[in-house]
């Protein structure tokens, strides 16, 4: 099982200077991945200042070597395929390959989108999800693209340089259980990150409820006769001490989890200052 930390891009990890601090203690003690949140407006934390999640994930490249880094998640819909496809080749090149780019609708969407003046309805956000999706991977492939489709059109064009890991970095989808169609998308690609909604960012899910999500996802990807790795990415607050860690992660473990999410609770005051989230860093992964 790999262990991760996960940060808001607001609050004190809006300076990138911070996440590089992190970045490097979490390295250092023995993390297997930084992870950022991509939200350009989040109503519930307005008045704290926002940060570029590629300028913070820049940042934390520059001073690690090994953790994988990426974003949960980016909201596809809200971008330009072409924009960010090489914004994710940039950061894989500089990397040399470390990144996971964590993907899904994004939210609260009536802040990230209708704010703005954009669709907000779920149809049309998973429709450009799933072509965004599509055309990020056969960008990152570097290989001419030529596509009509019905949010998107690219007319024989490559994006150069591809990234690092081909056929192209991970892809994970996140997605609210017991909701299945993010799941069912999530079986097309590498890996599941679900949010629970009876366990919110930063609560730990119930096991029977995992336990589920997990057969759904392998179902579906049995199915479509899917092959490869598959990571389920799950996530929440767990115990200072060892041995309620383990107690908490153990059982997700045995029902197919095989990442866990360093993740403050989203209401907690801690969930966007350095200092708490760096002494939960130094102290080292969980051990299981």
């Amino acid at each position: 099982m790999r262990f991760s930390v996960n940060i808001p891009n607001f609050g004190d990890f809006a300076d990138p200077r911070r996440v590089a601090t992190l970045a490097a203690a979490a390295e250092d003690a023995g993390w297997d991945g930084l992870f950022v949140w991509d939200h350009v407006l989040h109503r519930r934390h307005q008045g704290r200042p926002f940060g570029d999640p590629w300028m913070l994930l820049t940042a934390a490249a520059l001073a690690t070597s090994r953790i994988r880094l990426g974003p949960l998640l980016t909201p596809v819909p809200r971008y330009r395929p072409q924009q960010l496809a090489r914004q994710v080749a940039t950061l894989d090149r500089l990397t040399g390959g470390r990144v996971i780019f964590g993907a899904g609708l994004g939210g609260p969407v009536e802040d990230e989108y209708r704010s703005f003046g954009d669709n907000a309805e779920l149809p049309v956000l998973g429709e450009r999800l799933d072509e965004g999706l599509e055309l990020l991977g056969r960008f990152w492939s570097g290989e001419p693209v030529d596509h009509r489709g019905r949010h998107f059109e690219v007319r024989d064009t490559a994006l150069l340089p591809a990234t690092v890991q081909q056929p192209r970095p991970p892809v994970w989808i996140g997605g609210f259980w017991p909701r299945r169609p993010p799941m069912r998308r999530a079986a097309r690609w590498d890996g599941a990150v679900p949010l629970f909604e009876s366990a919110r960012h930063g609560y730990v899910p119930e096991l029977a409820e995992v336990r589920d999500l997990v057969a759904y996802v392998r179902e579906h990807r049995a199915a479509a006769g899917a092959e490869g790795p598959f990571e389920f990415v799950l996530g929440g607050a767990t115990p200072p001490d060892a041995a309620g860690a383990r107690d908490v992660i153990g059982p997700l473990h045995d029902v197919g989890a095989t990442w866990w999410d360093e993740r403050q609770i989203q209401t907690g005051p801690d969930l966007d200052r350095l200092a708490p989230v760096l002494r939960r860093v130094e102290a080292g992964p969980p051990v299981i």
